[in-house]
């Protein structure tokens, strides 16, 4: 009766094992076609892995990276979160939750993001990047509140920055005219000055050929002798 019963505790462990190496071999197959790149067959096959064994991580884990190269990023979030229950690894763990981080951030969910990453760090201490950003999240987070409120005043901004580019053209508009203004009267002067010079170099021409003349006429005659022939 013992032998009956270790028999049949044999085969009911059988499934169970035909199970696990099913998903185990569908893991392989859909790494050969993510790392061609081939995401959207990839994202299949570690579907059907999960199918066949829902608890195990890296087939959570590996759709969730399928699903975020499609950029199906809710999708690949709960996978994450999926492949961070049940992974007793933490440096697995701490990799799951990085990446629901860098999902965030991407949506500019600055919150979620720090809240994975700290997740992340306390899985993996020493990972810088998770570290790095963790502290950009931060930083996002503390900005976050000015730009919030620079978007409540966008009406009131708008306005002013109508209102102060009407001044601009209206002061640009009478500078313009100054300047046109200037230009004729540099204009009429240079033609005021050009005929003034003009004058007065006929007058003093005119002063130059008098005086010639009159040297001329104050000039002794010289006597002429005619020759005998």
């Amino acid at each position: 009766m013992e032998r009956k019963l270790f028999i049949l505790y044999i085969l009911c462990l059988l499934p169970s094992l035909a199970t696990a190496q099913s998903d185990r071999q569908l893991i392989r197959e859909g790494n050969r076609q993510y790392r061609s790149e081939q995401y959207e067959k990839a994202e299949g096959t570690y579907r059907k892995a999960v199918a066949a064994n829902a608890k195990n991580p890296e087939a959570q884990y590996n759709l969730g990276c399928a699903l975020m190269a499609q950029q199906k990023d809710s999708l690949a979030v709960t996978c994450f979160e999926n492949s961070g229950k049940l992974h007793s690894d933490p440096l697995r763990r701490a990799q799951a939750y990085h990446n629901i981080g860098v999902i965030c951030q991407q949506k500019k969910l600055f919150r979620e993001a720090a809240e994975a990453y700290k997740e992340s760090l306390r899985n993996n201490p020493k990972d810088n990047e998770t570290r790095y950003n963790l502290a950009l999240c931060l930083k996002q987070i503390k900005d976050q509140p000015q730009q919030q409120n620079g978007n409540g005043n966008d009406k009131k901004d708008n306005k002013k920055e109508q209102q102060d580019k009407k001044e601009q053209e209206k002061k640009q508009q009478q500078q313009q005219q100054q300047d046109d203004k200037q230009q004729e009267n540099q204009q009429e002067k240079m033609s005021k000055d050009n005929a003034e010079q003009l004058l007065n170099a006929a007058v003093q021409q005119e002063k130059a050929t008098q005086e010639k003349l009159k040297k001329n006429q104050q000039r002794p005659r010289q006597n002429r002798h005619q020759k005998n022939w």
